[in-house]
């Protein structure tokens, strides 16, 4: 099960863009993920999640968070 399916906005949320993006982003490596999430953190444009409202954008955040601090617990990121 997804986190962001948990979410109680989820009902307003496009769950298949959601998902989209969120491959979309992890398909360019975990050293990219990483500048993603900080440029999510301070609110910067970003052509992967453009087509996304706020809410949508924080779940992408919180789910990329949630997939790198697997390679933050091992120390592998390539």
């Amino acid at each position: 099960m997804s986190f962001y399916s948990l979410d109680p906005n989820a009902l307003n949320m496009n769950q298949s863009r959601i998902a989209h993006c969120i491959e979309v982003l992890c398909q360019k490596g975990c050293k990219e993920v990483s500048l993603t999430i900080l440029a999510l953190e301070r609110g910067e444009p970003m052509a992967e999640v453009q087509e996304l409202n706020e809410d949508e954008r924080q779940v992408v955040l919180n789910e990329l968070k949630s997939i790198m601090a697997v390679y933050q617990e091992d120390g592998t990121c390539r």
